[in-house]
């Protein structure tokens, strides 16, 4: 299971450095006259700090590495 998490986080830190963030779109209603509905899709952009992804690294690399806490090897 440790093993698991630490690949993750490890794949999650490079994916967020390579890519620097993440964006989703959202659908929202702009107006609506009578029958007539007019739909808005806007794209939005979410950054992921060059510090996190290195953390993320670090310690997926450390949980590879080390092994969890107060586990006998």
């Amino acid at each position: 299971m440790v093993r698991i998490v630490a690949v993750a986080l490890i794949a999650l830190g490079v994916l967020g450095l390579i890519y620097g963030g993440f964006s989703f779109t959202r659908d929202r209603e702009a107006a609506r006259i009578g029958p007539i509905e007019i739909e808005v899709e806007d794209r939005e952009f979410v950054p992921v700090p060059l510090w996190a992804g290195v953390i993320s690294i670090a310690v997926g690399a450390g949980l590879l590495m080390f092994g969890a806490p107060g586990r006998k090897a």
